[in-house]
C-alpha cells in the first residue's frame, strides 16, 4: 500500500498543536493596510485555531500530523 500524501499547501499555512487544534496566521493582514482599521490590524496579530469544521477539513490534508 502507498503511502498517503500530505497536500503541501497545507503544511506550510498550518501546524497542529499538542491538543490537536490547528493554527493558522490571521486572515486579512497581507495586503492592503491603509482600508483597514487600527482595532483591526491590532486584533489580527500572531496566530488563531481555526474552527472545528475547518479543522477537519485541514486534517484530513495532513493524514501523519496527528
Amino acid at each position: 500500500m502507498p503511502k498517503m500524501k500530505t497536500k503541501s499547501s497545507a503544511k506550510k499555512r498550518f501546524k497542529v498543536s499538542a491538543t490537536g487544534k490547528v493554527i493558522s496566521a490571521q486572515a486579512g493582514k497581507q495586503h492592503g493596510m491603509i482600508k483597514r482599521t487600527k482595532k483591526f490590524i491590532r486584533n489580527a496579530r500572531g496566530t488563531t485555531t481555526l474552527s472545528a469544521p475547518d479543522a477537519k477539513i485541514i486534517k484530513g490534508f495532513m493524514p501523519y500530523d496527528r
